[in-house]
């Protein structure tokens, strides 16, 4: 997954609300419209039956994670977001210098 040199990473940590309310099928959207953006890279995620959840997406630029910010469908799941399906959530922008695996 690592592209040539540094890349960053968006950490996205949330904790969702009861119920679905659409949720489903906005994430599965999210996941396909952003496969098609330039400049991603990938993605990891991961939620807790608290409802907690870590979504890790990878980028080779900082212009391409604030193109995905401003992209006019991803603002319309933000705002949905806050008013339906998160609580709470937090975002951090990294720059990845480096990283290390273990596959047994």
């Amino acid at each position: 997954m690592k592209p040539e040199g540094d890349y960053f990473a968006v950490i996205f940590t949330s904790t969702r609300t009861e119920g679905d309310n659409g949720y489903a099928e906005a994430a599965a959207r999210m996941a396909e419209l952003v496969r098609e953006q330039p400049g991603f890279v990938g993605v990891e995620s991961i939620r807790g039956a608290d409802g907690v959840g870590i979504t890790v997406s990878y980028w080779q630029s900082e212009a391409a994670i604030l193109a995905w910010r401003q992209h006019p469908e991803h603002r319309l799941i933000q705002a949905r977001g806050r008013e339906l399906w998160y609580s709470a959530f937090h975002t951090r922008v990294c720059r990845v210098e480096r990283e290390y695996a273990f596959v047994s």
